[in-house]
């Protein structure tokens, strides 16, 4: 069966952003604690690595933005790391995330610029087969018309993950941040929620497009798409989670891949470098989607190829593993 692999990267790369919407939205919700959740089965095997020089250290964890209250507690290895850090650095600044004005902002930034509407940029065929879809639903097409496609995507496969029990506020990003403010640690963000949004809304309309209709053609094979990326996450499984995200959305919608991914992996291994390089300042934990740290272009090769000493952290592996290339 043909899996819907480009949307998969909208759960890695691009859902953490329309998840903030929804997040504020649902503030009441707490992040889960590990205090507060019950080990229903084993913690999800950390995609986490070690990147150091000779004076300092940087752990980098990808996450997984939409959790279930079974995915926690977390890993050993990942408590470690966030004991052993003296500062969490996250995508953007948590101030950002939780700021009440960011809802407004994502809405503004996923509506058209040009007075166009989805009804206008959208084929003939592909807007009455959404219509059917939505009529069948109680909904019209109006509804959505004020939005470009990739927040239309990412609303349609949020309604599904929901439904799937997958919660935003359940993100291991969200928790982690949650689990600074009440240590007490500092934080800090690679980017700012407006260069995320600017990401977003510049893809081409072309590729946003080519997305959409890959879920309205086969809508029901979501929930077993997201179930897949979620146990290849699970389970740590590099080779497994780059099959189904990285290297389907390079091949079909290159242009949104160079954007969402590989520029902002560029901009973030300086960043990187600057936790290390110089004078001993401690260790340091970044917590990013995990799609930035799957193959050559992720930010595990870059800087290995910066000359750093990298190693995956993962006392469950069963056979220790130094990074993403490794792993395939």
């Amino acid at each position: 069966m043909r899996r819907l692999k480009i949307l998969g990267l909208s759960l890695l790369a691009a859902a953490g952003l329309m998840s903030v919407a929804l997040a504020v939205e649902q503030a009441k919700s707490p992040a889960p604690t590990a205090a507060t959740v019950a080990p229903a089965k084993a913690p999800p095997v950390p995609l986490l690595w070690k990147v150091s020089d000779r004076d300092n250290a940087v752990y980098v964890l990808g996450s997984f933005h939409l959790l279930k209250q079974d995915d926690y507690p977390v890993s050993a290895d990942i408590d470690r790391a966030f004991e052993a850090s003296g500062k969490i650095v996250f995508e953007v600044p948590p101030e950002e995330m939780n700021d009440p004005a960011m809802a407004q902002k994502f809405l503004a930034a996923a509506g058209f610029a040009d007075g166009r509407t989805l009804s206008q940029v959208l084929p003939a065929s592909l807007r009455e087969k959404f219509n059917r879809i939505l009529a069948q639903r109680g909904v019209s097409i109006a509804q959505f018309d004020g939005y470009e496609p990739w927040f239309v995507n990412l609303s349609l496969m949020l309604g599904i993950s929901q439904q799937m029990g997958f919660r935003p506020e359940q993100g291991l990003d969200q928790y982690l941040m949650q689990q600074a403010l009440a240590k007490g640690k500092p934080t800090g963000g690679l980017e700012s929620i407006d260069t995320q949004l600017q990401v977003l809304d510049s893809t081409p309309m072309t590729e946003q497009i080519a997305s959409l209709k890959e879920f309205l053609d086969k809508p029901t094979e979501m929930p077993g798409m997201l179930g897949d990326l979620h146990d290849a996450w699970r389970s740590g499984d590099l080779a497994r989670l780059d099959a189904l995200s990285r290297e389907d959305m390079l091949e079909k919608t290159p242009q949104t891949y160079r954007l969402i991914n590989v520029e902002r992996n560029d901009a973030w291994v300086p960043q990187i470098q600057q936790m290390l390089d110089g004078v001993k300042k401690g260790e340091t934990l970044v917590v990013v989607g995990a799609l930035h740290l799957l193959g050559d272009d992720g930010v595990i090769e870059k800087l290995r190829a910066k000359g750093y000493t990298v190693e995956r952290v993962c006392s469950a592996c069963a056979v220790p593993a130094v990074g993403a290339a490794e792993a395939k």
